[in-house]
């Protein structure tokens, strides 16, 4: 018996190098193409902030000292926040409504949330820039019910980059929130109201407590989204109205300035990782449950 047990010992010890090395063989390719895709772009974007036009850290100076750089961060975060906001808001509802409607009609508005999503990004912001000009569906119907006298100015301006985001972000948070809220058991609702909570009560200490990991999961993908959103900003906002995609392309693209645009981007990064960490610190890796 005990030489059986040594000898399997020893086999489990040869054998743990060989699968060791059968697992980083399997991930090599995935290794290397993160290596190429990611890690050295990455570190070209850094070295360049720093050598460009010369050795140092003048471009993140810059950024923080110039007032138009200034105002690019601000828009970018503060629209990154509203929209934030804005998605958890009307997400929330709608992720609760998915969870208690029969299962057919569930599917049915689940699918229209997806094909939404799926929808090309192009097509979507161009069908607000007609709804949100003074001449839109969304200013006639306005004026048509007396709320308003004159047209509302809701393009080349943060509002309709605001709205239009929202709209395309809401997806990305709605998807999270059902699938945490749904697995949520009503039993546990049931007993606190028959411990005498109200629906208030009920929604504000038992629901969204247990919500949270999803709604933090839905809010931290599009807050990270909407600070490297491009196209809905560019379209909809205006160049008075610029944003820190926009500021990237622009360096990058028109005044070939790739220390500075490196710097913009590096620190987009930096914030993103932030992020991304503080979830892992609060939710762990998969963001359903607390660590």
């Amino acid at each position: 018996m005990v030489s059986t047990a040594k000898v399997t010992d020893g086999q489990a010890r040869q054998t743990r190098p060989r699968r060791l090395v059968g697992n980083f063989a399997a991930t090599l390719p995935a290794l290397v193409l993160l290596l190429v895709f990611f890690v050295l772009p990455v570190i070209g974007l850094l070295a360049r902030s720093i050598t460009e036009p010369v050795f140092g850290l003048e471009n993140y100076r810059a950024l923080i000292a110039t007032s138009t750089y200034a105002k690019v961060f601000f828009n970018t975060f503060f629209v990154s926040t509203v929209v934030t906001l804005l998605s958890l808001a009307i997400g929330f509802p709608v992720a609760w409504a998915l969870a208690i409607m029969p299962k057919r009609l569930a599917n049915a508005v689940f699918a229209i949330v997806l094909l939404s999503m799926w929808t090309n990004l192009l097509a979507r912001t161009y069908a607000w820039m007609v709804l949100l000009q003074r001449t839109g569906a969304i200013n006639k119907a306005l004026m048509a019910l007396g709320l308003i006298d004159t047209p509302l100015d809701m393009v080349n301006n943060l509002t309709g980059v605001t709205i239009g985001m929202t709209y395309i972000m809401l997806p990305f948070i709605i998807i999270p929130l059902y699938g945490v809220i749904r697995r949520i058991d009503p039993a546990i609702l049931q007993a606190a109201a028959l411990c005498g909570a109200n629906r208030w009560q009920a929604l504000i200490r038992i629901l969204l407590p247990l919500a949270a990991p999803g709604a933090f999961a839905g809010a931290l993908m599009v807050f990270v989204m909407s600070l490297g959103y491009f196209v809905t900003p560019s379209l909809l906002g205006g160049t008075s109205n610029m944003m820190l995609a926009e500021l990237i392309a622009q360096l990058v693209q028109s005044l070939v300035d790739w220390g500075m645009g490196g710097a913009a981007a590096f620190v987009l990064l930096v914030v993103t990782l932030g992020l991304y960490a503080l979830q892992l610190k609060l939710f762990g890796v998969s963001g359903g449950e607390r660590t």
